[in-house]
């Protein structure tokens, strides 16, 4: 996480806590007692951060397969079509993208006479992705064997053009849902919020009581259940 994202979602983590501290419990005991809790908030934000970067860069390995596919059927060799390659990915996405930087460092690698099968075996590695992966082995065995890298090349990106148009199939039928549940998921807030404020002694025996403790903190589980099964449930994997 960059400095700024890890910043903001600390102070998430701060506005959450003290959201809900007041919601269930009007406390700011609770509050600060719940604020370590909530400075890990960015922690467990960074898988969700590092899944949205791996669609992207998957996104970003699409299209650079197409340009390597293309150059390679013009009569480039595997090295010079990685080269020629990044000059047409800045002008396609920026120059600080995920795709170009590695790119470069597999020609750096290529400068330094490291194979591109390394290379391309290293990049597959820190991608975590199994496409890429997958990609890099059956590359490596074509280059070594002699085989068909330009119908490997748009056989591959096919494969991944697919996988990608389903998922924003799903994302498209899921959009509504999505929506809905978040409007969901504010209004408990919203229902109380507007008790306290418009009457404020209405939910007092909720805060003040032994009883009204137990029962707002059952609620409070409850609420995490459903956020907790609702991004299962939307959360469709390919």
């Amino acid at each position: 996480m960059s400095p700024l994202e890890f910043l903001q979602w600390t102070v998430i983590g701060i506005i959450l806590d003290a959201l809900f501290s007041y919601t269930f419990y009007k406390s700011i005991v609770l509050f600060l007692v719940l604020l370590p809790f909530a400075l890990l908030l960015p922690f467990y934000q960074r898988k969700a951060l590092c899944a949205a970067r791996k669609q992207r860069l998957l996104l970003e390995f699409k299209e650079a397969l197409s340009i390597l596919s293309s150059f390679l059927s013009a009569g480039y060799s595997t090295e010079n079509a990685f080269r020629a390659a990044i000059p047409e990915l800045k002008q396609l996405f920026q120059s600080h993208a995920m795709i170009v930087l590695e790119f470069q460092k597999i020609v750096q690698g290529m400068t330094l006479n490291k194979p591109v099968e390394d290379l391309l075996s290293d990049f597959a590695y820190r991608s975590g992705l199994d496409d890429i992966t997958n990609f890099a082995e059956v590359f490596i065995v074509a280059k070594r064997n002699g085989g068909q890298l330009v119908q490997i090349l748009s056989h591959s990106s096919e494969i991944i053009r697919e996988k990608i148009q389903v998922q924003e199939e799903i994302r498209t039928l899921n959009a509504n849902r999505r929506y809905e549940q978040k409007i969901m998921n504010l209004i408990p807030f919203l229902i109380i919020l507007y008790m306290n404020f418009s009457s404020p002694g209405f939910f007092l025996v909720l805060y003040e009581t032994f009883l009204g403790r137990v029962t707002m903190t059952v609620c409070l589980i409850l609420y995490l259940t459903a956020l907790y099964l609702s991004e299962r449930i939307m959360n469709i994997e390919i």
